[in-house]
């Protein structure tokens, strides 16, 4: 089973290794889409965890029990096409290719089920064509 989820780290949280600790101890796999985790700073992880349910659930169970906060993705990214220019900015940045320019149309194209709601679409777009909604 697969969970997206963010982890918010606390100051003090930041150093611990988290995703060794959720690989050796409960056998999660944790695949870093987005990370801001710096010394002293409150650090954000948009991982997706694989696993058995239970171990997923044991996983986060000790996440929180560490004080990091868990919560789980729920949104989705949204184009306004009335506004988008098609400029393909968002292509060059989406690690899934999630979007892509149409070679003949050089229409901005969107694939959700490649979506992996990292947001990195979301800062470069220059007309702020691209959102999230729960």
């Amino acid at each position: 089973m697969k969970k997206r989820v963010t982890l918010t780290f606390p100051k003090r949280s930041v150093q611990m290794p988290v995703t060794y600790r959720l690989a050796k101890d409960f056998n999660v796999a944790a695949n870093i889409i987005r990370a801001q985790v710096a010394p002293n700073q409150v650090g954000k992880l948009v991982v997706e965890l694989s696993g058995d349910i239970d171990q997923l659930d044991a996983a986060i169970d000790w996440m929180r029990s560490q004080d990091i906060h868990v919560s789980f993705a729920s949104r989705e990214i949204t184009i306004d096409e009335d506004i988008c220019v098609d400029c393909g900015l968002c292509t060059g940045v989406c690690p899934t290719e999630a979007l892509t320019l149409d070679p003949e149309t050089f229409r901005l194209s969107f694939t959700r089920s490649r979506c992996i709601v990292c947001e990195q679409c979301i800062p470069i777009c220059p007309v702020q064509a691209i959102s999230t909604t729960f």
